[in-house]
């Protein structure tokens, strides 16, 4: 796998995929979110010999959004063990919007993956703790094992933000109450899922914990096993398979490295063997995939045969 992606390298591809940043839009659904700049776009890489390179804003800060739902699940998996977790939220890709509360009325009636709303919050429900803010403080313990940096937080803005216009989450947790998916309040899971989106990191961070992924859940600097290998594989496998939401096959047709993206518009990539790739590109696609950060990938997959397949 090559790793002679320089720094000037980096900078001239940002340059290259500069005027897609008004191929879309911001997140203005979420009010926290619609003041972000399309304009303010950044990358880094972490290989798994701890070798690092950036271009662009990188100590831009963003939320974490929807790639925090690898995160949150890799914890759920190591609180509760496999059996119980895909007892009650399934495996399988889905080609609904990631909001769909459609699926919900099958039988059974529980979310098709955890990478769709309604699966993540059914996963964020399963994290251990008996208050909202001691599950937060367990996904904020566990993000700063994984990026080696104990000043990680959450934006409290942006949370409030989405706790207060969440309808449709609420209706999908009201819905998995009914058929006894999630347990207790739905406005404490809701608090607990909406400052997890919330977590705020730079471009270096979040490659850094796709590096660790990629080095099979331990520590890329000493070695120490933070998840266990088959829960770090069983995250990178929904990635490929849903983690950009329902333009995944196309994304690993074209791209080919298993990803998870966010509405802030970050995308967290993960390859075994090389590390972890993240791109900051607020300006959303149709799908709610960064529109830059979907194209960069596109192009050093291509230009540097990263892809899987």
């Amino acid at each position: 796998m090559k790793k002679d992606i320089t720094t000037s390298i980096l900078e001239d591809w940002l340059e290259n995929v500069r005027p897609y940043a008004y191929d879309g839009q911001v997140a203005n659904y979420i009010p926290a979110l619609a003041r972000q700049n399309p304009e303010e776009l950044g990358v880094a890489i972490h290989y798994i010999d701890g070798n690092r390179v950036h271009a662009g804003e990188v100590d831009a800060t963003f939320t974490l959004q929807s790639i925090s739902k690898v995160i949150s699940l890799a914890l759920a998996l190591m609180d509760n063990g496999e059996e119980y977790v895909f007892d009650r939220v399934g495996m399988e890709p889905t080609g609904d919007p990631f909001h769909s509360i459609y699926r919900l009325e099958q039988i059974p009636s529980k979310p098709l993956n955890p990478m769709i709303n309604a699966g993540a919050l059914a996963v964020t429900n399963m994290i251990h703790g008996d208050t909202p803010d001691e599950k937060v403080g367990r996904l904020l313990s566990f993000v700063h094992e994984l990026t080696d940096d104990h000043s990680i937080g959450y934006d409290k803005e942006v949370a409030f933000s989405e706790f207060e216009t969440a309808f449709l989450n609420r209706s999908l947790l009201y819905y998995m109450k009914q058929h006894q998916i999630v347990t207790g309040s739905v406005e404490e899971t809701l608090d607990a899922y909406t400052k997890q989106c919330a977590i705020e990191l730079n471009v270096c961070q979040l490659a850094r914990i796709g590096a660790l992924f990629a080095n099979e859940g331990k520590d890329l600097d000493s070695g120490r096993r933070i998840i266990p290998k088959h829960l770090a594989r069983i995250c990178k496998t929904f990635m490929v398979t849903c983690g950009m939401y329902d333009a995944s096959g196309s994304f690993a047709i074209k791209v080919g490295i298993p990803a998870k993206s966010g509405v802030s518009g970050s995308v967290m990539a993960s390859l075994n063997g090389f590390g972890g790739i993240a791109v900051y590109g607020p300006s959303l696609d149709e799908k709610g995939n960064s529109v830059v950060g979907l194209k960069l990938l596109e192009l050093l997959s291509n230009r540097y045969d990263l892809s899987i397949f």
